[in-house]
């Protein structure tokens, strides 16, 4: 493949930095890390929105604009370049879309689709369990169907933006006596239905964006459930590859690589010949794990479908992320220790930020031993067992 852009997407890349340059100009940007994480802003979502940059590979009819995965990509790199606040529609964007084009009824996607991509309404994802870890086929939350619908109960955890989305993308077992991959579907939930209880989680950095989430008989109409009862696994394989596959599980930490860059300049630490060798290391495997996810994006425009690439992207890249919040860290010295908001602290304390938070980067959306066993399994044909 060419990882040239072309013409258009060049085009297309400056007028993202001349959008970005006039909303978020230098004076008022709050550079940050994790923009798709942390990042949230419902007005800023809503202006990329009526740009028509949310759910830019969508139909038409349902308020995208059918422009290639590798235009996507531009946009969404370009906008985590900057640290922009892209997290009120990222989830709805990146997974929650596309599932519903892919197994949604029409009422479904006649509904939800033109108002996520005008950035109007804000998802979470209710996925992982406290029993579970990254096992998601052992899922204990129930659905069980109940007249003209279904009752909910179970607890779910590390839900981002559940106390701020309207609606929840559940996954839920169906049918409790089926073998664990069997028997679970999946539900468009309104997070304002009665027995719904949010639970801040904060992190290690003190944020908020994961909450916990407590299903107590929650009372749901048969049309909230998504595809095939009983066949959600299927499903929620080919979403897992959207979550895993794109360029936030490289760049998250590049604002802050650049700006430690140019600290070091300052400073003259880059006269040290190691500190120079760790340095372009870092940006040599940037740039190749990048690569990784540009051939992704390539091999979606394709109409191919990547799986246990996706597990190999993230898994490179959620690695380099902590090397590189590490590699910071210590490039900053004792000083670097110093949290946001701390006086003196260099770079306004991201560094000290991005070590509390690196943890988490090979956790969330499946840990790298889960991705691993992809790796060896789908992409090396080794056995399961």
């Amino acid at each position: 493949m060419d990882f040239r852009l072309t013409p258009e997407q060049e085009a297309f890349r400056r007028e993202v930095e001349e959008f970005l340059a006039r909303e978020l100009p230098g004076e008022r940007r709050a550079i940050r890390e994790d923009g798709w994480i942390t990042g949230f802003s419902r007005a800023f979502s809503r202006k990329l929105g009526a740009r028509g940059w949310i759910g830019l590979t969508w139909p038409r009819r349902h308020g995208g604009q059918e422009r290639s995965p590798l235009d996507r990509l531009v946009l969404t790199e370009t906008l985590l370049r900057a640290g922009a606040p892209v997290a009120a529609h990222w989830l709805g964007d990146r997974q929650v879309g596309p599932a519903l084009l892919a197994h949604g009824s029409e009422a479904q996607q006649e509904f939800f689709l033109p108002r996520i991509a005008r950035g109007e309404i804000v998802f979470c994802v209710a996925m992982s369990e406290p029993a579970a870890g990254s096992d998601l086929a052992a899922t204990s939350t129930l659905a069980l169907e109940d007249g003209d619908g279904f009752v909910i109960r179970g607890q779910k955890v590390w839900t981002s933006f559940a106390h701020q989305a309207e609606y929840g993308y559940l996954v839920a077992r169906t049918n409790p006596e089926a073998p664990k991959h069997r028997g679970l579907s999946e539900f468009v939930v309104d997070m304002r239905t009665p027995g719904i209880t949010v639970r801040p989680l904060l992190d290690m950095v003190g944020e908020h964006h994961f909450n916990e989430v407590f299903f107590d008989e929650v009372r749901v109409p048969r049309t909230a459930l998504v595809g095939v009862k009983d066949r959600g696994w299927q499903q929620i394989v080919a979403q897992l590859d959207f979550e895993r596959g794109g360029i936030e599980r490289v760049i998250s930490n590049y604002p802050l690589l650049q700006d430690a860059v140019a600290w070091a300049r300052a400073a003259g630490l880059t006269r040290d010949p190691r500190v120079r060798d760790r340095l372009a290391r870092l940006h040599i495997e940037l740039h190749a794990a990048r690569l990784l996810v540009y051939r992704t994006a390539w091999r979606l425009s394709r109409g191919e479908r990547p799986t246990w690439e996706t597990a190999l992207t993230k898994l490179i890249g959620t690695e380099l992320e902590q090397e590189i919040a590490e590699a910071v860290l210590g490039l900053l010295g004792p000083a670097g220790l110093l949290l946001p908001g701390a006086p003196g602290a260099p770079l306004a304390g991201r560094a000290a930020r991005a070590a509390l938070y690196a943890p988490a980067y090979t956790i969330q959306g499946g840990t790298a031993n889960i991705l691993r066993n992809i790796i060896a399994i789908r992409g090396l044909g080794l056995p399961a067992d």
